[in-house]
């Protein structure tokens, strides 16, 4: 577990600092934001809402494994605060009349899916 959580640290430097525990705050943040991607994806009927879904899962898992008893509420909300900003950024990718702003909202998407998906196995 060690190294994973160094790995983790050095990845998601900001992400991880957030928290009292940095790989649960790191874990729980991916949580949610694949959570607003996958319900973005079904609302726009987007077939890869499937392989987000799966993707989710394991991040859960991961979540779940590392989640210390009694912090569940702690960790909701994490999770939750991460899928709102995910869902703010991606009605701004999908749903904006500025282009320019459209263009940032996506790139910033990118990083931070990247961020999460480099944690889990393929």
């Amino acid at each position: 577990m060690g190294a994973l959580r160094t790995l983790v640290l050095l990845l998601l430097p900001g992400m991880a600092a957030a928290g009292p525990d940095p790989l649960v705050n790191t874990f729980a943040t991916c949580t949610g934001r694949l959570s607003a991607l996958m319900e973005h994806q079904w609302l726009l009927s987007d077939p890869a809402a499937d392989a987000t879904q799966a993707r989710r899962g394991q991040m859960e898992q991961l979540l779940f494994s590392v989640m210390d008893p009694g912090t569940g509420e702690r960790v909701l909300a994490r999770r939750i605060d991460a899928k709102y900003a995910m869902a703010r950024l991606l009605m701004r990718v999908d749903f904006n009349r500025d282009a320019q702003d459209a263009a940032r909202a996506a790139s910033f998407v990118e990083v931070q899916m990247a961020a999460c998906d480099s944690l889990l196995l393929s």
